[in-house]
């Protein structure tokens, strides 16, 4: 889909643009202020219950999780049941996960099945609402893996709904690229059904690898974006960085949750870190609670 084509669609489906002032002075839902776990990895690594403590005291109090061992049932080295009591112990949730489920795209339905009940067990032991697909390998970007991939992600998305969970697919910037005028992106909001396949929006790379904005994505699809991650880019580099400190001005872009569908939200930062990943959370934290938590 071209963009002009694109905008015209998402005119039809609502031509109103909401501005974050004008929906912020809406009677609206308030979030857990969250973040992805993967931007403070090397420090999980050394110790997870302090590093819980330490986010917690900056003022975060939801989780997305990732690096699930499916095959001994852990999260950071513990049980999932002990990883809950954990949580339970700090007072923190873990709302979604990143799954590792790259590897099925070449392997059979009953392996990608057997590897879907594990998730959905370890995700239901730490009341977790959503199981998230995160990436491909850039060896399996293919037009062709990406219409693959968006069978697996219906039938994935009906397995864990009907456990009772939900599923969402979570961008990065290679779907967005052209193949002869095709781009994954385009496969995947087109041939997965969206009551099984809900959205993971990753507004940094919507704005560095795409030719829309997080607005006009959700225009084209309301209600289907019910997780974002929300990270800066740096004005140079355009690798990650803290939020404030980059380039994408969040007062201009953020779009409406209600009409995004949001659920949940998570601050990032792969890397590329100022001083330490530490430091990193902490100063993404108090521009958020400063700037922008007021609109969510």
């Amino acid at each position: 889909m071209n963009r002009r084509a694109f905008i015209t669609q998402s005119a039809v489906v609502g031509s109103l643009v909401i501005t974050p002032i004008s929906w912020s002075m809406m009677k609206q839902p308030k979030y857990k202020m969250g973040y992805q776990l993967y931007s403070i990895r090397d420090e999980m690594a050394k110790n997870p219950i302090e590093t819980l403590n330490s986010l917690k005291a900056m003022g975060y109090q939801d989780f997305e999780i990732y690096g699930f061992d499916d095959e001994k049932g852990t999260y950071y080295g513990f049980k999932s049941t002990e990883f809950k009591r954990i949580l339970d112990d700090l007072g923190l949730s873990v709302t979604s996960g990143h799954y590792g489920f790259s590897p099925y795209l070449e392997k059979s339905e009953d392996e990608m099945k057997r590897f879907v009940d594990r998730c959905i067990a370890g995700a239901k032991a730490l009341n977790s609402k959503y199981i998230t697909w995160p990436w491909i390998a850039p060896e399996q970007r293919t037009i062709d893996n990406f219409k693959l991939m968006s069978q697996k992600l219906n039938v994935i998305g009906e397995q864990i709904i009907k456990a009772d969970l939900d599923f969402a697919y979570h961008n990065h910037g290679f779907e967005f690229e052209d193949y002869d005028g095709e781009n994954g992106f385009d496969i995947i909001l087109s041939e997965t059904d969206s009551s099984l396949v809900k959205l993971e929006m990753d507004m940094y790379w919507v704005m560095r690898s795409s030719n829309y904005t997080p607005k006009e994505l959700i225009d084209s699809q309301p209600g289907r974006y019910v997780l974002w991650h929300i990270k800066d880019m740096d004005k140079v580099t355009r690798d990650y960085t803290e939020l404030g400190n980059g380039s994408i001005d969040y007062l201009e872009i953020l779009p409406d949750p209600v009409k995004s569908g949001l659920e949940y939200y998570y601050i990032e930062q792969g890397g590329n870190f100022t001083t330490n990943s530490m430091k990193s959370a902490s100063e993404s934290a108090t521009y958020f609670k400063n700037k922008l938590q007021k609109y969510l």
